[in-house]
């Protein structure tokens, strides 16, 4: 399927991607030819092929997922440096809407 540099502007306007003119060209021809090799995969006889979504035999080794009892706020809150209306308060990093550190 040949692709006109038309349509290869109207992709690259989609993707919100900018190239110059002289580059429109050079990507015509690389997007027709990803496209052919696309069209090489139709080819492809695939009947009765299984479907696989992974070729690896994996087994889930993550612990089970059981609800315990937490910590209370004060025990959390134990080692912080400065508490404020029982959250952690910390140095602020953004003055009058401008970066800083």
């Amino acid at each position: 399927m040949a692709i006109s540099e038309e349509q290869v502007k109207h992709v690259a306007k989609l993707a919100k991607l900018s190239f110059a003119e002289e580059e429109l060209t050079s990507f015509t021809d690389q997007l027709g030819k990803i496209i052919d090799m696309v069209e090489m995969l139709e080819e492809i006889e695939t009947e009765g092929v299984p479907f696989t979504s992974n070729v690896v035999e994996t087994v889930n080794v993550m612990r089970q997922d059981r609800a315990s009892t937490g910590w209370s706020r004060d025990e959390l809150l134990r080692n912080v440096p400065e508490i404020q209306d029982g959250f952690i308060k910390v140095p602020a990093i953004i003055d009058n809407g401008e970066a800083g550190a």
